[in-house]
């Protein structure tokens, strides 16, 4: 979005939080030409529920002004019905997940992506797997897999910077960072914490949608909770090696995780499960392991390079990180959103159908509603 910004003013709308008393639009400018709204409201509903629509749509009301016709940007499909009165110019859907694969994920998220998908001016996926999974729906879709702040992860490479509330945890530190939730497999983290009291496992990140009481809760697996972006490299100065320990199933079929190439940046050793986005780009970088015991394995192996594989394996990494960047990114992107001929808007004078939702979040972070000058969000 940062990168974004220097084309268009954007206005990123967040999920709802709940707040006591009248609903009002927290507004906080970010950064250059990004502003963050963040709605409270008095209502219990999670996210972009039925619930919430007709508060968010009287508070998002004056946002954009009436002769402006702003690109107007999702990141999931539940937001869909604040696009009454937006008047957008073109509509873009940047698909980061197959959320309605997600625990507790909502009845109705499934309908009004169809409705979001006929739509849309522009379709973005966030890596291989999604794509071949929207480019049959959608003739204007596109493959955009994470990239990599390089130069924000590379500070973990002075391991001197290894962040204070890890020096009393024992070396070797295994670490993961990321939400912990259902796509997290609590039973592999278990098993290599029995396997090697010795090992550290250091977890740093928010526990959600999962009962607490589930987690691992050996003397050598370490909770870290929540950090901030800035932290990070300096909790990865201080392991051995990374964790991707993600579980196979429905939620995690489809996701092609950020933090894989931000490890390769610190040119630290990964071990992950054969998730498909990262067996295919990265299979002869990051270690692949389908059971707790080739998973054990790999760690070990990974513990026991040899200063020369260390040294190769980080040649490669830098390969692999120079081959991506967010500048080129963001400027495909936008070439894609100017160029995208922008489908009869009539249709959306039809209110998108609803029904009651029973479920709870949907991780999408945000729903974003870019509008503007063209506005983004």
């Amino acid at each position: 979005m940062t990168r974004l910004a220097e084309h268009y003013q954007i206005l990123f709308v967040e999920e709802p939080v709940y707040s006591e008393g009248q609903a009002y639009l927290k507004k906080t400018a970010v950064a250059p030409n990004i502003t963050v709204c963040q709605p409270h409201t008095a209502i219990h509903a999670h996210g972009f529920h039925d619930d919430q629509i007709p508060t968010l749509q009287t508070l998002l009301a004056d946002l954009v002004p009436e002769d402006e016709q702003p690109v107007v940007w999702f990141y999931t499909p539940m937001a869909l019905p604040l696009l009454q009165g937006l008047n957008p110019s073109k509509i873009v859907y940047d698909c980061m997940d197959e959320l309605a694969m997600f625990k507790n994920a909502p009845k109705q998220l499934l309908q009004r992506e169809s409705a979001l998908l006929n739509m849309a001016d522009v379709v973005f996926t966030g890596g291989p797997s999604l794509y071949q999974s929207k480019r049959d729906r959608h003739a204007n879709a596109h493959c955009f897999s994470s990239s990599v702040d390089a130069k924000h992860f590379r500070q973990a490479q002075d391991r001197s910077i290894s962040h204070p509330e890890q020096a009393h945890i024992p070396h070797p530190r295994l670490g993961f960072y990321g939400v912990i939730d259902e796509r997290f497999d609590v039973d592999l983290v278990s098993s290599m914490a029995d396997a090697h009291p010795e090992w550290n496992i250091v977890l740093v990140g928010p526990v959600v949608k999962i009962d607490p009481a589930t987690l691992p809760k050996q003397p050598n697996v370490h909770y870290m909770g929540q950090r901030t972006y800035d932290q990070l490299p300096q909790f990865l100065a201080g392991w051995d090696v990374c964790l991707l320990p993600f579980a196979m199933n429905d939620s995690t079929k489809f996701i092609s995780p950020t933090k894989v190439l931000e490890y390769m940046a610190a040119e630290l050793p990964s071990v992950s499960t054969p998730i498909t986005d990262v067996v295919v780009p990265y299979g002869d970088v990051v270690a692949i392991a389908d059971t707790p015991e080739t998973y054990i394995a790999a760690c070990e192996r990974m513990l026991g390079l040899s200063e020369d594989d260390k040294a190769s394996l980080a040649k490669r990494m830098r390969e692999v990180v120079a081959g991506t960047s967010w500048d080129r990114t963001a400027n495909r992107m936008h070439e894609l959103i100017e160029g995208a001929v922008a489908g009869n808007k009539s249709r959306l004078l039809t209110p998108v159908a609803s029904e009651t939702v029973e479920a709870g979040v949907v991780n999408s972070d945000v729903g974003a509603v870019k509008g503007g000058q063209v506005r983004v969000a």
